[in-house]
């Protein structure tokens, strides 16, 4: 019996109630979220996310909780292990990378270093 390949990425009830929630409103006009990382801030990296309309021929595809998210292929070894959250704060509401490959961030929390997973 094969054993199931751990996801590259998984989300919180939180967060997966809240993408469900968008998902539902873009009238199958999205078919999941596009998740990366790219170079910038003051820290070195950012993570992007944007809607995906279609999925590029090398996404990596993680089905968690009745979400689709799609991992360019470049963020892959930076994304391994991250838990994605959903916090609503006093003033604020967003999502959150909880990720054990990010060594550093800066003080607005915009940008992050991170390092290469040796999974």
């Amino acid at each position: 019996m094969a054993r199931e390949r751990p996801k590259a990425i998984k989300l919180t009830d939180k967060a997966a109630d809240h993408l469900r929630e968008i998902m539902a409103q873009s009238e199958g006009k999205y078919i999941g979220l596009r998740v990366g990382v790219k170079n910038g801030g003051c820290a070195g990296m950012e993570y992007t996310m944007e809607y995906a309309q279609d999925q590029k021929p090398l996404d990596e595809v993680v089905e968690d909780k009745g979400v689709r998210i799609l991992i360019d292929p470049k963020a892959i070894l930076f994304l391994i292990g991250t838990e994605m959250d959903y916090q609503t704060e006093k003033f604020s509401a967003g999502f959150k990378f909880n990720n054990p490959n990010q060594t550093d961030a800066c003080g607005c929390g915009e940008s992050v270093t991170l390092v290469a997973s040796e999974a």
